[in-house]
């Protein structure tokens, strides 16, 4: 299955998303694909071998929609000099078209400039200028666009098109609202022109105002072209709707003004022409409104979007040249000077400096930087002069992999949207339906009154509003992981985003998670009850178990090997080495074999422990973790290692009681090292002594227990776990396993972002709930009295203008009250190890 995204152009409502989903699930080796009104983007997983894009493409626009393919293309302008005719501009144009990689490309002899449309992955600007050089002519300076600079500045262009449409529909239906309702205006005196008096001179009133709502139709052309469109095709939209009332509206009028041409002048009191005229009026604000508003929704991927540089300063022949990014390669020496932005991932391969790191991470303190260390696009170098080695350019870079998941997070659908979905499929029938049922009820009812029957039909029609159905879910959801992205808090989708305001029990794993994953020697015992405390009796103890360990990836081991070179002990060669997953290593040195673990293995192998049975006990009950040596089956020792607690633990889980949510530890410990930690940091639940493969059948057994749990780790053994877990949550120091696995990515290793996580998908859930509650609220209110159900009951008739007004407002306050996530703050974090963070997102993000 391969995934690709698709924006979609021409729809206006959730009846025509719906109806492009449909569609393209019906095409054979479709797998999913999902619309998303708010960001115009359709999401298709499908089979290569029995499907393509093309055929995908060809089915959305035979419906009637504009598909634009999602494109890593970039556009260059090139100027040219020494063109003398269009001759010369032929030549240019079939001299770049013969390059790998160009799309498309056009030569304007009058410009004297070269349009060029090309992936970056194939064909660079440098061989394009060539390739011009070539030919015999001048490459100058080049200005370049990227797809997202054009999707840009084709939704400003659309927002500008939308309010001009506005003010000119506006500037002619105000005068014929004002000429329509003066005259009925009895307690004030309005000045009025005498010549267009409806009693005196009713024909002229009435052509007055035909003049009046043409242009007014005219700019609001599109509801008609597409509303009837998709009449035609027995799939009617919100456009439909707009389009049926307004025609119905005009047409009456129409007929009206006929009436009074052949002397019926009492037909002046049924024109409804403003009546049209002021609903696509108010329609077009709503939609202007509406533009602006869901063109915030994208804002936190515009900001990642505009982070990284435009150019790049590559050592060339000992030469500094600035060229544009995609002209970079990996490998490419990179000068990067106080005050520029790193443009691509690398390595520092010379020079020292700080750089700061807060718009990927959120960490305020710039990072000290030197010789080995790596550097990541779009960070800022504050202070020295450095160079370093590309590695990681275009896509592959950490900030493009953050953009993408950020993308396809606001691309997903939650689970709460279903209804809405479902809704939204047979609104606008149902719709029309109820119109035509309630103008033949009121027609026959008030006996034979066309002009309240027409009202009815009219008020029911354009009050509907299925945008506000098809914007409650998609919008919020853009904006909660735009800001969780903001927080350094990566949210892989709207189903995650859903289900982590469920959770209320969150396992930790310790190691790594709940402490900082560093652990230190602190203790060595030998068996004659010699004391080492790390310095004295214990260190051949201490070397030969050091030995052993060498092989060992276990953060216990590597402690241990570190704290004998720390002392400058020399290491033993290892015949052979074998891990005990869970229980510790087996190793022959010197034809000697070191058993070095926990109780398990000793009681594996029959090793008596006593003498050392109460020194263990003590050294776990201060959270230490005693590693038990055996040599030739016979104790020899304990080494104690303790890992430090992180600072942000403990207010992390303070945090958490506070919202109501259990907390849980898991670890290989013993229950007496693990209570010391758990009482630390004021765990509420500890499962201690679990061997790796058994900590997703821990998390079973309290999913079991009816709990919706989620699961917080870090290592590669912590996988399975976050995989069974509701909610697996990886934090800043994780591996790349362990990232993708995981439905919440935390690029911090700060504890404290786990609250957040769960608060923010609290405050999400809580504004799609709100606005499904207003979309569906406003829909079952509105519809009856537009109906005629309070008229019924001795209560007021609904203007058709009123019910227009409060369409349009019905979607803009959806996306008003979606706008109002942005709003919200994570609490404090405390500092994490920057370099551990970024490791973790580079890896997570499978860069």
């Amino acid at each position: 299955m391969e995934s690709q995204v698709l924006s979609i152009r021409g729809m206006t409502c959730a009846a025509c998303a719906q109806r492009i989903e449909k569609t393209v699930r019906k095409l054979s080796g479709i797998g999913q694909a999902t619309v998303n009104l708010a960001s115009e983007k359709l999401f298709v997983e499908y089979d290569t071998a029995s499907l393509s894009i093309p055929v995908i493409k060809e089915a959305v626009t035979k419906i009637g929609y504009e598909v634009v393919e999602k494109t890593d293309n970039s556009r260059i302008t090139i100027p040219i000099g020494g063109m003398t005719c269009a001759a010369c501009a032929q030549r240019v144009e079939k001299a770049i078209k013969k390059l790998d990689g160009v799309a498309s490309v056009s030569v304007n002899f009058a410009t004297e400039k070269a349009t060029v449309a090309y992936d970056p992955a194939k064909a660079r600007v440098s061989t394009i200028k060539e390739s011009i050089e070539k030919a015999g002519y001048k490459a100058l300076e080049v200005s370049k666009t990227d797809a997202a600079d054009e999707d840009r500045a084709r939704k400003q262009k659309e927002i500008r098109t939308l309010w001009t449409k506005f003010i000119v529909s506006a500037v002619f239906s105000l005068p014929l609202l004002y000429i329509a309702m003066v005259p009925m205006i009895k307690v004030i005196r309005l000045p009025f022109p005498g010549g267009l008096d409806p009693m005196s001179y009713p024909l002229l009133y009435a052509l007055a105002e035909l003049l009046l709502v043409i242009p007014v139709i005219a700019v609001g052309y599109k509801f008609y072209t597409i509303g009837f469109k998709a009449l035609w095709t027995r799939s009617p939209n919100m456009d439909s709707l707009i389009a049926i009332g307004t025609t119905a509206a005009v047409l009456y009028s129409i007929y009206n003004t006929w009436q009074i041409a052949y002397g019926e002048f009492a037909a002046v009191e049924s024109l409804y022409f403003e009546t049209a005229g002021v609903i696509i009026t108010l329609i077009l604000l709503g939609k202007s409104l509406e533009a602006v508003s869901k063109g915030r929704t994208s804002e936190a991927i515009k900001k990642l979007m505009g982070l990284a540089p435009k150019t790049a300063i590559v050592i060339q022949d000992g030469v500094e040249r600035e060229i544009p990014i995609d002209e970079v390669e990996i490998g490419d020496i990179i000068a990067v000077k106080p005050g520029a932005k790193i443009p691509v991932d690398g390595t520092v391969v010379s020079g020292n400096t700080a750089i700061d790191e807060s718009m990927l991470t959120g960490e305020s303190m710039p990072v000290d930087k030197k010789a080995g260390d790596a550097v990541y696009a779009a960070s800022l170098n504050t202070t020295g002069t450095m160079r370093f080695r590309a590695e990681r350019i275009g896509a592959d870079t950490v900030l493009a992999q953050i953009i993408k998941l950020v993308e396809d997070a606001q691309g997903s659908k939650a689970p709460i949207a279903q209804m809405a979905d479902i809704v939204s499929g047979y609104f606008v029938p149902v719709v029309c339906v109820i119109a035509l049922l309630s103008g033949i009820a009121w027609y026959f009812g008030t006996g034979g009154d066309l002009k309240f029957a027409v009202t009815i039909f009219i008020s029911v029609l354009v009050i509907a509003c299925p945008c506000a159905l098809g914007l409650a879910t998609p919008t919020a959801i853009m904006v909660g992981t735009g800001k969780g992205a903001e927080n350094g808090i990566l949210i892989k989708g709207g189903e995650a985003l859903e289900t982590a305001h469920k959770i209320n029990t969150i396992v930790f794993d310790k190691t790594g998670t709940i402490t900082e994953g560093k652990p230190t020697v602190t203790d060595v015992l030998t068996i004659d009850g010699g004391e080492g405390s790390f310095c004295g009796g214990g260190d051949s103890l201490l070397a030969l178990t050091a030995s052993a360990e060498k092989g060992s990836e276990h953060p216990l081991g590597q402690a241990i090997v570190i704290g004998a070179q720390d002392k400058g002990l020399e290491l033993l060669p290892v015949d052979e080495f074998d891990s005990l997953t869970g229980r510790g290593i087996e190793a022959k040195i010197g034809g000697r074999t070191v058993l070095a673990g926990n109780r398990k293995l000793m009681d594996e192998r029959n090793i008596l422990l006593s003498g050392l049975t109460e020194a263990s006990d003590k050294l776990a009950g201060e959270g230490k973790t005693p590693m038990y040596v055996a040599i030739d089956g016979v104790l020899e020792g304990i080494i104690a290692v303790a890992d430090v607690v992180k600072q942000s633990s403990k207010a992390a889980i303070e945090r958490l009681h506070k919202m109501g949510i259990e907390v849980a530890m898991i670890t290989g410990d013993n229950a007496k090292t693990a209570a010391a930690i758990a009482k630390q940091v004021g765990i509420d639940r500890v499962l201690s002594e679990v061997l790796p493969q058994d900590k997703s059948n821990e998390v079973k057994k309290l999913q079991d227990e009816g709990r919706k749990t989620a699961m917080v780790g870090d290592g590669i053994n912590d996988a399975p776990a976050l995989a069974q877990a509701d909610i697996g949550i990886a934090i800043g120091s994780g591996t790349d396993v362990a990232m993708e696995s995981a439905d919440i990515v935390l690029m911090r290793s700060d504890l404290m972002d786990v609250p957040t996580a769960i608060n923010l998908s609290r405050a999400t859930i809580r504004n799609i709930k709100q606005n499904l509650f207003w979309a569906f609220g406003y829909n079952v209110v509105g519809i009856p009295i537009a109906a005629g159900v309070l008229y019924l009951f001795g209560g007021p008739l609904l203007n058709p203008i009123f019910a227009a007004a409060a369409m349009s407002l019905s979607s803009v306050s959806v996306l008003t009250n979606a706008l109002r996530l942005k709003r919200f703050k994570a609490k404090s974090q405390t500092s994490a190890p920057q370099s551990a963070a970024l490791r973790s997102v580079e890896e997570g993000m499978g860069a």
